[in-house]
């Protein structure tokens, strides 16, 4: 009887827990309320599972605890049940994943005249790179990357001479605008992750994932990496900054191009150059004099 009774106490427990639970899901900021609502079905399907299952399990163990003189009956095989089980196991099953198959056809649908930014990932830190006025991203390779080019774009392909790159943790998004994600990892796994945007995809190393999604609210949201990839994984961290149109345009006519990056790196280096020979130059006195 005690075994029954803490199997009905938990069973009430966990349904307590579950509705009066002060820790849920952040307020939500993107169109992606469908997949709280895939979710929440799951929860459901679940939990009147979970819940049957511990009623049973002590009905059992009320109804054929030991008694003296009752002897057990083995019944090896059931077809009944079997057929009952597997017919409600299916149906569970279906009710669960149906409607996660039309969300995913909505996510990873990009609609028409949806902007597009790269988010580049690298342990342990993100970057970020936005079509300049041509509205197209230029073409990257990762043997191109180096102190100079850390995208790795490719500095003769033309298109990507006004890519804007925003070598920072933080980016700013137009609010009510649909943007394509492209994502992008030089390194190993990461997963770009905004958890207002319930939004969130793999970075795999040699391809170009992608999801979508719309901000309905300005705000300043964190970004995590949801894929382990690291010693440093706890601090891969950043911000997505939420703002309306104008204001998102002012920011990014802020942000260099990757033709002025190049410029500034070259200028750098010849400067560092000269730094250098004049510095060698004024330790020499005595080659001075004798030219």
């Amino acid at each position: 009887m005690v075994v029954a009774i803490a199997l009905v106490l938990v069973g009430i427990g966990t349904l307590l827990f579950h509705f009066m639970s002060p820790w849920w899901w952040t307020p939500i900021a993107s169109n992606w309320g469908y997949i709280d609502d895939t979710i929440l079905i799951t929860f459901w399907v679940t939990g009147v599972v979970f819940v049957v299952i511990m009623l049973f399990m002590a009905y059992c163990a009320v109804r054929y605890r030991y008694q003296e003189g009752r002897r057990a009956e083995y019944r090896p095989e059931n077809n009944k049940l079997e057929l009952w089980l597997t017919g409600l196991t299916t149906v569970g099953v279906v009710v669960m994943l149906t409607p996660g198959l039309f969300v995913w056809d909505q996510f990873v649908t990009v609609p028409k005249g949806a902007a597009e930014f790269e988010v580049l990932g690298q342990q342990w830190q993100w970057s970020y790179r936005f079509p300049g006025k041509d509205g197209v991203l230029g073409t990257s390779d990762v043997r191109n990357i180096s102190d100079e080019n850390p995208f790795g774009l490719n500095p003769k392909d033309p298109n990507g001479q006004d890519d804007v790159l925003i070598e920072d943790s933080e980016v700013h998004l137009p609010l009510d605008k649909p943007v394509k994600v492209l994502l992008r990892s030089i390194d190993v796994l990461h997963d770009f992750y905004v958890p207002q945007f319930r939004a969130k995809m793999d970075m795999v190393p040699g391809q170009v994932t992608y999801f979508w999604f719309t901000p309905t609210r300005t705000g300043t949201f964190d970004v995590l990496c949801f894929e382990l990839c690291g010693v440093g994984h706890y601090q891969m961290r950043g911000t997505v900054v939420v703002e309306k149109e104008s204001a998102f345009q002012a920011w990014l006519e802020e942000q260099p191009t990757f033709a002025q990056s190049l410029a500034e790196a070259a200028t750098g280096t010849g400067d560092a150059l000269k730094l250098v020979l004049n510095e060698g130059e004024a330790d020499s006195p005595e080659r001075g004099s004798a030219r």
